[in-house]
C-alpha cells in the first residue's frame, strides 16, 4: 500500500474535475479524496497499491475534457488508511 498527494496546475476548477477524478477512483479503487484548493489547483490524496496509483496518476494527469492541465505535482506521504474515496468540499 502507497499513498500519493497530487496537486493539479491549470484551467482545473469548473470543469468536472473533481467528479472525474472520483469515476476514476472508483473503478480503480483508489482509496482518499479530491477537492478545489483556494489557490486554483485541485488536490487529490490517493491510497493503492503502486500499479493502481500509476494507473490512476496517468488518468488525472491528462484531467476531463474541459481542463487544461499545465503541470502536476506528485508526493509520496504517510498512508491514512482511507475506506473509500470522496469529494471534498
Amino acid at each position: 500500500m502507497k499513498a500519493i498527494f497530487v496537486k493539479i496546475f491549470g484551467h482545473v476548477q469548473g470543469v468536472g474535475f473533481r467528479h472525474f477524478t472520483y469515476r476514476i477512483a472508483k473503478r480503480l479503487n483508489v482509496k482518499g479524496y479530491v477537492r478545489n484548493a483556494e489557490d486554483g489547483t485541485v488536490e487529490i490524496h490517493a491510497e493503492g497499491d503502486e500499479e493502481t496509483l500509476e494507473q490512476f496518476l496517468a488518468q488525472v494527469s491528462r484531467g476531463p475534457t474541459m481542463a487544461v492541465v499545465t503541470d502536476v505535482c506528485v508526493e509520496e506521504i504517510p498512508v491514512q488508511g482511507y475506506e473509500d474515496f470522496e469529494i471534498v468540499h
